[in-house]
């Protein structure tokens, strides 16, 4: 609907963008028409902020189809098509299977029972009498003293209590464990799809305080008891679109940015802190980068060079993990031996008009960019802020992690980023224009070059609540579904590779803290500083194993 805001927004635009169209050539000012068009439509409330695996990601897909298409270029999806589809780990769904049965009376799922996220899948008969805890049979366990006795102990961690009842219990044969809580204390317990505490290895039920009262008023009652826990992984599926130029040539040039943002901000990636549920657009996150990668098409296909072939590629999943880039690159339709190097742009449309600095990582990635950047330095209107790291939480990790050259554009940080904030108003598209004709000034110098070689760099620390000054020199797998850090490379010379951990390895265990999920992993590497040791615990393939590092 148009909208009295949408249309002040569209007068600021009209009134920045005329002032601006003072200073442009007119084939800059339609480049600059086009950035604004992509932006405002992938930006849009209607796209619902473009979460991975939802309609909005499917409408944003479809209209970078179709802009790649009026480019000219080839879709290099799967059979031929502009998608490249895969699956994105979406937590721990409890499957319609699942069911608890006390009495013959067939208890209400989430109401009035539900199994723990780490429950293990399993099917129980069994007459059982509450008060006793036989040997192969369910286990009936009060919360109330374990509640009472912590309820001023902020460190106290009900799920791990429960877990650590769970395993002593399944040593002495209990075959499930029921638990439910009579005390006045709030247990806050749910079903947590996220959660990836590991399994245990036996069922673990929680009867709210109804079932309770209904079933469990007499403790010396025998009960029939008929339970399954069916829990499974939930999946939704997201899009990669892929174009390509192919000009014969023997290397191809990667081109990419991600077009996925947050929605809602329903995986908890949102810095806006209020409960107010808000649609996050995303429009220099990425709508910018992407944006800036349908008019590299467009000039691309123009260009009279043939030195490289162009592979364009808007990822999704990017905002849960890399997941896009990762999947691209285990299936790509080209053979990553002949990339030549992979560029990637995320938030490049905040341009600040007063520093005019934009940051350029990757520089350390071939001993070629500092010869291919001296080339350009006069063909630029900004300042340049190099960092020769070839890692960080973008796209271009993945392609790192293939020892692939890469650059990554970034125009910085900002108040907006990851709020509903982050709007179509607030881009400088001009600024915009001037990182695209910048980067196609590299380009046009690289293919006076040849394949670049590549070079390996320092690793980049993950964004994390954490403030630490150690790392083991690893590169995590951000699209991990199970329970640790799983290993996605090793940094030579570093305590991960001193200590035998390869890739491939779980790490589930950092001195004494759990390393359940890439933050537990960050806030147990907070306890130790350079020169501590620490064992290690960690799986490769089913067997778990044990190691000393040294920061």
């Amino acid at each position: 609907m148009f909208t009295r805001r949408s249309f002040s927004l569209l007068l600021i635009l009209s009134i920045s963008s005329f002032v601006f169209s003072q200073k442009l050539k007119k084939a800059d000012k339609a480049v600059v028409a086009n950035l604004q068009a992509h932006v405002s439509f992938l930006a849009d409330d209607k796209l619902e902020g473009r979460r991975a695996g939802t309609n909005g990601e499917k409408l944003a897909a479809e209209y970078i189809s179709q802009q790649f298409k009026k480019a000219g270029i080839q879709p290099k999806g799967d059979n031929n098509t502009w998608l490249q589809s895969f699956e994105i780990y979406d937590g721990k769904q409890v499957n319609s299977a699942t069911h608890l049965i006390i009495n013959g009376n067939d208890l209400k799922l989430n109401s009035e029972y539900f199994p723990l996220s780490y429950s293990a899948n399993k099917s129980i008969e069994a007459a059982v009498t509450m008060a006793l805890l036989e040997g192969g049979a369910p286990w009936f366990i009060d919360l109330k003293d374990v509640l009472e006795e912590n309820k001023d102990n902020p460190h106290f961690d009900l799920d791990q209590a429960i877990i650590k009842k769970a395993e002593a219990g399944a040593a002495k044969g209990a075959s499930a464990l029921m638990f439910f809580n009579s005390s006045q204390v709030p247990d806050n317990l749910q079903f947590s799809g996220k959660n990836k505490l590991e399994s245990v290895k036996i069922p673990v039920i929680f009867l709210t305080g109804d079932a309770r009262k209904k079933y469990l008023s007499d403790e010396s009652a025998t009960m029939d008891i008929k339970l399954k826990v069916d829990i499974g992984n939930k999946q939704r599926t997201g899009s990669n679109v892929v174009g390509y130029i192919d000009n014969g040539a023997a290397n191809t040039v990667i081109l990419g940015a991600h077009y996925d943002h947050l929605g809602y901000g329903e995986d908890g990636n949102s810095l806006h802190r209020t409960n107010e549920r808000s649609i996050h657009n995303g429009a220099d996150d990425n709508a910018s980068g992407t944006a800036a990668l349908i008019e590299l098409a467009s000039q691309l296909k123009t260009v009279k060079s043939k030195t490289n072939n162009y592979l364009f590629i808007a990822f999704s999943g990017e905002e849960l993990g890399l997941n896009g880039s990762k999947y691209f690159t285990e299936h790509s339709p080209i053979d990553l031996k002949t990339v030549n190097y992979m560029i990637n742009m995320d938030m490049v449309g905040r341009l600040n008009d007063s520093s005019k600095t934009i940051t350029v990582g990757g520089i350390g990635t071939s001993p070629s960019w500092s010869q291919i950047f001296k080339a350009t330095d006069k063909k630029k209107s900004f300042n340049v802020k190099f960092d020769s790291s070839g890692t960080g939480p973008s796209d271009h990790s993945s392609f790192y992690r293939k020892d692939i050259p890469v650059l990554f554009f970034f125009t910085g940080l900002h108040t907006d980023y990851h709020k509903p904030s982050d709007d179509f108003n607030k881009i400088n598209y001009t600024g915009e224009l001037q990182i695209l004709k910048y980067i196609l000034s590299i380009i046009d110098a690289s293919a006076k070059t040849g394949k670049l070689a590549f070079a390996k760099t320092r690793e980049q620390q993950m964004s994390t609540s954490a403030r630490f000054g150690v790392t083991m020199g690893i590169m995590p797998d951000y699209t991990f579904s199970g329970s640790g850090i799983k290993v996605d490379g090793i940094s030579e010379g570093r305590p991960a590779q001193k200590a035998g951990l390869q890739t491939g390895d779980v790490i589930i265990q950092l001195g004494e803290h759990n390393t359940s999920s890439m933050e537990a992993y960050m806030q147990a590497l907070s306890k130790f500083k350079k020169g501590d040791k620490a064992k290690v615990k960690y799986k490769r393939g089913n067997d778990v194993a044990e190691t000393e590092v040294q920061f």
